[in-house]
Parts: C-alpha cells; structure tokens; sequence
C-alpha cells in the first residue's frame, strides 16, 4: 500500500477544508494510506512541512493542496511562484515525488471553490509518479 504524506495549508480555510476532504477521499479510493497530514498556515508554508515528509522512509509521496486567493496586490504571484519552485526542490533533494494541489495565484474566492478537486488531483497525481517512476540507479554518478 502506497503511503501519502498530505500537507494542508489552513489560509481560505473554507476552502482547503473542502480541498482536504477531496484529497482524503481520492486516497482512499486509489487504496492509499495517508500517512500523516500536516496542517500549515498558508501555502508559502507547505515546503518544509513536504520536506520533512518526504524525508520520512514510510513516506512514498507528498501532496500539498492550499488556496492562493488574489489580493490587491501582486502578493499571490509571489507565493505562488515561491511554492512551486520550493516544492520542486523538495522533489530531487528528497527523490520523493511532491505534487502541487495549491489553486491559484490569480483566482478570486469563488473561483477557488470551483477547483476544489484539484487536491484530489494532486493525489493521484503523487500515486501515479510512485507506480510509474523507475528506481533510481545506486550505481549511476551521483
């Protein structure tokens, strides 16, 4: 059985919230163990929490799942653009695949709700990149 690492980020947390249970949901249906779910306060938070998950030897994968909603100024294009470099650092330090369920930047509240299940895509996605990725080589240049 695959086990999941879940970061959850609680800002817009009538959204994560929702965005949390849709990501449970999709594991159990894939047959896949949330290992341990981590609550952060805002998205910009989710890389050291996927970084201490993925460090975690029962940990086979990570999904981040949060809401990036836009404000009055460029703020959101800056978390997001952080998170999403961060996050893909965690991947190859860690050789563990961490998928990206964060919504936005750029989308207004409701649009947020709408994406809801992209958190259930970012957990298949994290199942999907377990089964299908090689073992890495022990004997090829590090």
């Amino acid at each position: 059985m695959t086990a999941l690492g879940l970061v959850v980020a609680e800002f817009n947390r009538p959204v994560t919230e929702q965005m949390e249970e849709a990501a449970l949901e999709a594991a159990s249906d894939a047959g896949a163990e949330v290992y341990e779910t981590v609550h952060v306060p805002g998205a910009y938070d989710a890389p050291l929490a996927a970084d201490r998950l993925a460090r975690r030897a029962e940990v086979d994968a990570v999904a981040v799942v949060g809401a990036i909603i836009t404000g009055d100024t460029d703020h959101d294009q800056v978390i997001g653009d952080a998170i999403a470099q961060r996050l893909s650092d965690v991947t190859l330090e860690r050789d563990t695949p961490v998928t990206l369920g964060v919504t936005g930047p750029g989308m207004s509240a409701a649009e947020a709700r709408e994406r809801v299940e992209n958190a259930a895509t970012a957990v298949d996605s994290a199942l999907d990149l377990v089964v299908s990725l090689p073992d890495p080589d022990p004997d090829a240049d590090q």
